[in-house]
């Protein structure tokens, strides 16, 4: 509910202290420049301590963050730099939580349920992101951007305790006499497998080219274009509700080929940077981008399943971190670089250059063999064990 919030609220709460088109790209590249190179040790923490109470530091980290942006903003003396300190807080802990938490989930869920496991946290997540944007938009319009931070505060501080309820087991794993042999476990496991390592870079891409100019540059448009903080809010609710309906498809659903499903829809994220950049009706845009969270939420809930299908649990967390790693290593750049050249050229080039992206990398990833002809595990082989260490050869980059 309170991520829900944020994409409304933090990009007004910048734009109140700096409207230029690169001052919400210096935010979020901050918490990105921060999240990425916490994410390797966040890996090796949570395979070697209990990952709850990981998740928890994490809560409690982030709660200090949004605790501070709001009382910065809702006194009117916030600075820039200042929300670009917090930010980077906020992203070493969200750091923390990303890999823990995918190590987490097999922890409680039978490894038979882990798709539909996986499908409901997508569904409930993303019916919270749903009511969260409009609500936000209210206390934008009505308050302050900071009320609707500081909701997001609060909401950390529930999570940490529901967290404390939730009953784990720690996972059975070979002990190992280094964080250097941590690390090179988890290397060699991401790098054996071609449909993980090919993923990585297509992340890696997407969200520098794709993702960082529409959260940037998107609540730009519509406050300049389609009417403001409220228009803003019906497309991040489209894009939150099409991630619902996404996560809801898949709880009966069950792909042979998961990837083989999930990357083409991933090309549905071509509407909402398309329709920016046209300045097409609101209602219309909400329509896109409501495709858009669809095909978002098809792919990730897949993929992530099939990570936590096929990595040993005892090292899931750590492959995880790389996954994350490599994922996330351009956002911060893109989000710069979205604001440069906004400023430069206008903000539909950017994201014209997103719609064109996607459609391209999505055909490209679909030539990779492992991605097309990668089966998801039948409950049965799942119950076994997920699959072990592979000895095939590092693949390579003409592999692509």
């Amino acid at each position: 509910m309170g991520d829900g919030l944020v994409p409304v609220a933090l990009a007004f709460g910048v734009l109140s202290v700096d409207r230029t088109p690169s001052a919400l790209g210096f935010v979020l590249a901050s918490r990105f420049a921060a999240l990425v190179p916490t994410l390797l040790a966040a890996g090796v923490i949570a395979d070697r301590t209990p990952r709850k109470a990981v998740m928890i530091a994490s809560d409690l980290i982030r709660l200090v963050a949004q605790a501070g942006t709001a009382t910065l903003l809702l006194t009117r003396s916030a600075h820039l730099w200042e929300l670009m300190v917090l930010a980077a807080l906020y992203g070493f802990g969200e750091a923390l939580f990303r890999p823990t938490s995918t190590g987490f989930i097999p922890e409680v869920v039978p490894a038979a349920r882990l798709q539909q496991a996986m499908a409901l946290l997508a569904t409930a997540t993303s019916v919270s992101t749903v009511v969260g944007p409009p609500i936000a938009g209210a206390l934008v319009i009505a308050l302050s951007p900071g009320w609707a931070i500081g909701v997001d505060a609060v909401t950390f501080a529930a999570s940490a305790m529901l967290l404390l309820g939730v009953p784990s087991k720690l996972p059975v794993r070979r002990s190992v006499p280094t964080v250097w042999s941590d690390l090179r476990e988890g290397w060699t496991m991401f790098r054996s497998r071609t449909w993980l390592w090919v993923d990585g870079i297509y992340a890696a891409l997407g969200n520098a080219i794709v993702l960082a100019p529409l959260l940037a540059l998107g609540p730009l448009v519509a406050s300049r274009h389609l009417g403001g903080a409220g228009s803003w809010a019906a497309i991040a609710t489209g894009l939150g509700l099409g991630s619902a309906v996404g996560g809801l498809a898949l709880l009966r659903a069950r792909p042979r080929r998961p990837l083989l499903l999930g990357v083409p829809l991933l090309g549905l994220l071509v509407f909402p940077p398309i329709l920016l950049t046209v300045h097409a009706p609101v209602v219309l845009t909400a329509a896109g981008a409501f495709a858009g969270g669809f095909g978002l939420a098809v792919f990730n809930t897949l993929f992530e399943t099939t990570v936590q299908q096929k990595i040993p649990a005892e090292a899931l967390s750590r492959v995880a971190s790389i996954d994350w790693l490599l994922g996330l290593a351009l956002s911060p750049v893109g989000f710069i670089v979205a604001g440069v050249v906004a400023t430069a050229y206008g903000l539909e080039v950017p994201l014209a250059a997103a719609a064109v992206w996607i459609i391209a990398s999505t055909a490209l990833v679909l030539m990779v063999p492992d991605v097309r002809r990668l089966q998801r595990d039948h409950p049965e082989t799942v119950a076994r064990g997920p699959e072990p260490l592979a000895t095939a050869p590092t693949p390579g980059l003409s592999d692509l």
